[in-house]
């Protein structure tokens, strides 16, 4: 079965000449298919099924002009082939001999000019490879790095200017740390704080400027600690810390049941 499109062009828009082929044989054993399997097309999903069915040819192909072909052949080839392909202008290149390349070759990537491949990058690399990155200009580089170095080495993304990041610390650092996060300057990440910071730790964030964090304040702070918000201006607000203060009074049996 061949693939929806109909055209069968190779990477320059020739259309392509099987007659004219150096695989030919290869068409003849059911190894390559117009339309289908060829390294000559210009869509990528027929070169990724060329070279599927014959990934021994991948090695002669890493230096193809057409970026599509070496990105593709890059998964198939020798290893000790793919070390040019580092410096390739073509970013799916670049990421695709990364991947099966030994770290120490390709750490020059964390400053890659394209962010997808620093992406891709950061998910290979182990935590003390990973420091350099959490400086990087683009935030969702950074996100990736919150989401995936080791907690404890996280202090220095507390202040990182982008919010989203700056959550994803939130939800990750040790709890000692918490506090230091107590006036960030985002209330979602507030929120987060709040969420799991210990009851005794929360009256730092009684008189937080947003009704949510408030809320989540009103409704695990000690008792004792509550009473302001029982008089919060935030309806919602008041109502949870009333609720909680009702419910204290009658275990202790100072209002009828």
């Amino acid at each position: 079965m061949t693939d929806d499109i109909d055209e069968a062009r190779d990477w320059r828009g020739d259309e392509i000449d099987c007659g004219a082929c150096a695989h030919q044989a290869l068409a003849s054993a059911g190894r390559c298919r117009l339309k289908h399997a060829c390294v000559r097309d210009r869509y990528a999903r027929r070169i990724d099924r060329f070279f599927n069915w014959n990934p021994e040819l991948a090695d002669s192909y890493v230096a193809h002009p057409h970026f599509e072909v070496s990105a593709i052949a890059a998964k198939h080839a020798s290893v000790f082939l793919l070390s040019p392909l580092l410096d390739d202008p073509e970013e799916t290149v670049r990421w695709n001999a990364a991947r099966r390349l030994p770290k120490r070759l390709v750490l020059r990537l964390r400053t890659d000019v394209h962010r997808e491949v620093r992406i891709r990058i950061a998910s290979l690399l182990d935590d003390s490879e990973l420091l350099p990155m959490m400086a990087d200009p683009d935030y969702y580089v950074r996100l990736v790095i919150a989401r995936r170095v080791a907690p404890s080495l996280l202090a220095r993304m507390i202040d990182d200017e982008e919010a989203e990041v700056r959550r994803v610390v939130a939800r990750r650092i040790p709890r000692d740390w918490l506090l230091q996060m107590a006036s960030d300057r985002d209330a979602i990440v507030r929120l987060e704080i709040a969420q799991r910071l210990a009851p005794d730790l929360l009256s730092r964030l009684r008189y937080d400027p947003d009704w949510r964090v408030r809320y989540e304040v009103a409704s695990r702070i000690a008792v004792g600690d509550i009473a302001e918000l029982a008089d919060d201006g935030d309806g919602f607000v008041q109502e949870m810390a009333r609720s909680r203060v009702t419910g204290r009074q009658e275990r202790l049996g100072e209002i009828p049941g």
